[in-house]
């Protein structure tokens, strides 16, 4: 059975409860505070998908999930290993398909049991399995500013998400000045 066949798929950049938020960051601290505050809100079947290009940021956000999941030390990227567990709080699941080359590929994975299961999935290069990947998750897009400084897009879908943006604005630490929407 593939990824999710029987569940609602994503569709990338839409967000029907129109509770998309822009943030900007100026370093990498700030994006792992962002990335903590996610962590902390996380709950048993969340489901992080991550899209920028290389070195935009994806593990760096991911190591603030980890951290806000009480996982010490630093979340690596799985690239090679395709999937990274980390035991905190929850589960970590951390999941990169950067040198997957089709869907085939992601189904052969066989992700049900990480993406429906007991712990947090974190999807790095989500745009990859756009087909096979539940449509209730949170879509965040990290795009370059400059060396230090990025832009976040976070775009729920579902109302599970939409509830965690309206958490996560409430926190000052998280979401500051420079950190703020756009």
């Amino acid at each position: 059975m593939g990824v999710g066949s029987a569940k609602k798929r994503m569709r990338v950049g839409s967000s029907k409860e129109g509770a998309m938020v822009n943030l900007r960051s100026e370093s990498p601290e700030e994006t792992q505070r962002l990335g903590e505050g996610m962590g902390r809100l996380a709950l048993q079947g969340d489901l992080f998908l991550l899209v920028g290009g290389l070195g935009a940021g994806k593990t760096c956000l991911t190591q603030g999930i980890a951290w806000g999941l009480g996982i010490a030390g630093y979340a690596t990227s799985p690239s090679f290993v395709v999937i990274n567990q980390y035991r905190g709080r929850l589960p970590l699941y951390h999941i990169d398909l950067y040198r997957l080359d089709s869907i085939e590929e992601v189904i052969e994975l066989g992700l049900d049991d990480y993406l429906y299961g007991s712990g947090v999935c974190v999807v790095e290069w989500a745009e990859k399995a756009v087909e096979v990947l539940p449509t209730e998750h949170l879509l965040v897009e990290i795009s370059f500013l400059s060396d230090t400084s990025r832009n976040l897009v976070l775009n729920p879908s579902g109302e599970r998400y939409v509830e965690m943006l309206s958490q996560l604005k409430q926190r000052p630490k998280i979401v500051k000045k420079r950190m703020s929407q756009t």
